[in-house]
């Protein structure tokens, strides 16, 4: 007697089941992509027994979910959606008495020569890493830092798979700048702030607005308000990014998002032991980002993964948050043209041939078209020796690196 238990409706009317306080947390952001204002947050099960902000101050490896921003670092270095990466065993020597670097697929299987656009779609690990190692971290560190992602980040090969924390609000706020056409946003959960005689005394919009404040309003025309936001990243590389991710789940890892039936996109995300699992995504006017894991880390299973822990919660917010919502397609930048391609292949084949996809290029960089990359030959080539070691065997003293998707 005098004990509180949590129940739940079971369906039938005056019946209830027994529930658990469950020892998984978790957070989910809700953004608007275009100005940063945050709609929805929340940091965890219950304020009342723990008043950490899962969403804000939990510092977590994003794994996969940082995939991103190196391919989009690889867009702006040459490479299409189609620029193929062999996906195959890669070693490296971690230095004197460090042994070896190995990260491995989920899947534990290869794909071989690979398109960015299915790797990403696929979440290929090591096709990843060997990405990186090519082009050089140092082509993929400004990315993330310049999205907000990151204050800093050690230019390490490890941290192409997401190896380095951050917050969810800051996953959000970078992933919202791919769907806004790479327009550099601060988030913030407060509007405005008055003084106690309703002087406005600070805003989040520091956009100046001529002859808004007058109060002299006869009919006239409403002000134009200029864009001042900064553009942190070429729009088309935006789009790209929008349109693989957009592939993610159409095809990919987050397929079961596909249930909304709206125009989604997003990326699962899990760390090593799946610690740490994510799923961020939007529409193209709502960006959402959801994470899973225990405070203090700890593997979830060895199944478990973003796609299966993260991505079915922002499923169910998404059906909910887009309910009255009309379908509304992606915003294609200018300078993209669309060709339809073979999605494992990335040649181009007629519109409506069985396997075709359409794909973004930039114009002038689809294959046969003067301005096509050589990147995929030249990477698909290389890809064996991208370390001094590459394809070597495990032996003893070998650090596995991440398997999450």
């Amino acid at each position: 007697p005098g004990d509180a238990l949590y129940v739940e409706p079971d369906g039938k009317a005056g019946e209830y089941g027994l529930r658990q306080i469950p020892e998984i947390n978790g957070a989910i952001v809700a953004m608007d992509p275009h100005t940063g204002r945050v709609l929805a947050l929340s940091g965890g099960f219950s304020y009342a027994s723990s008043q950490f902000d899962r969403a804000m101050q939990a510092m977590r490896q994003p794994g996969s979910s940082f995939k991103p921003f190196v391919y989009a670092a690889a867009l702006d270095n040459g490479y299409t959606p189609v620029s193929k990466v062999l996906d195959a065993p890669f070693v490296m020597d971690m230095g004197p008495g460090q042994g070896l670097w190995q990260p491995d697929n989920f899947e534990h299987d290869f794909l071989g020569d690979t398109t960015l656009r299915r790797g990403l779609e696929l979440s290929r690990n090591v096709m990843t890493v060997r990405l990186a190692y090519t082009m050089g971290m140092d082509k993929v560190v400004p990315y993330p830092i310049r999205f907000g992602v990151y204050d800093k980040l050690p230019p390490l090969l490890a941290n192409a798979l997401g190896a380095y924390e951050t917050t969810l609000l800051r996953l959000v706020t970078g992933y919202s700048e791919f769907v806004n056409g790479g327009k550099k946003i601060q988030p913030s959960l407060i509007d405005r702030i008055q003084d106690r005689n309703g002087r406005t005394i600070w805003r989040h919009d520091a956009r100046n607005c001529e002859g808004c404040d007058t109060g002299d309003w006869r009919g006239q025309q409403e002000p134009l308000l200029a864009d001042t936001r900064e553009q942190i990243i070429d729009p088309r590389t935006a789009y790209q990014i929008v349109s693989m991710l957009e592939g993610v789940v159409q095809r990919g890892t987050g397929v079961s998002v596909r249930a909304v039936g709206k125009p989604l996109a997003g990326k699962t995300g899990t760390s090593s032991e799946a610690k740490d699992t994510w799923f961020i995504g939007f529409s193209p006017d709502l960006a959402a980002g959801v994470f899973v894991g225990f405070d203090n880390p700890r593997t979830l299973g060895g199944r478990e993964q973003g796609a299966t822990a993260a991505a079915p919660i922002f499923r169910d917010f998404m059906k909910g948050a887009l309910a009255d919502a009309p379908p509304t397609p992606f915003r294609i930048a200018p300078g993209i043209e669309e060709v339809a391609v073979d999605w494992k292949s990335g040649n181009p084949v007629a519109p409506g041939t069985p396997g075709a996809i359409t794909e973004a290029f930039k114009a002038g960089t689809a294959p046969g078209e003067a301005n096509a990359s050589s990147l995929a030959t030249v990477t698909a080539g290389d890809a064996g020796t991208a370390s001094d070691v590459a394809g070597t065997p495990t032996k003893p003293g070998t650090a596995r690196g991440p398997v999450g998707d």
